[in-house]
């Protein structure tokens, strides 16, 4: 087999892109979540959260992971649930059900449901 360098660059550029990049839209929202992780990781600690207000513009772009629901071990991630980032005492869930919430001081300040586009 001849070694084409064109060919591996390409490859090599593919396999640095982002697994994962879908958004969430919600009444009120535009959120994009893009994992970082290679395809086949149960878990991601490297996940981007960029998130709109439709009405006035606003962003965020925040850092997170992933969300499971842990095994019986207590240690093992079983079911993605979807994806959390932090910003201070402020936490952003975009769950895979569609639902956007922010929770402030264990307090849920927003919770709407959305479509996802992939």
């Amino acid at each position: 087999m001849k070694f084409r360098p064109r060919l591996w660059c390409l490859v090599l550029a593919f396999m640095t892109m982002p697994v994962l990049s879908a958004t969430l839209e919600t009444p009120h929202y535009v959120v994009e979540v893009t994992s970082q992780c290679e395809e086949g990781n149960v878990s991601c600690d490297n996940v981007t959260y960029v998130g709109q207000a439709k009405e006035s513009g606003k962003l965020i772009a925040l850092k997170g992971e992933t969300l499971h629901m842990m095994c019986k071990d207590g240690k093992t991630p079983c079911r993605f649930l979807g994806y959390h980032f932090f910003n201070g005492n402020t936490e952003y869930q975009v769950l895979e059900n569609g639902i956007l919430r922010v929770v402030q001081d264990s307090k849920v300040i927003l919770e709407e449901r959305g479509q996802w586009r992939h």
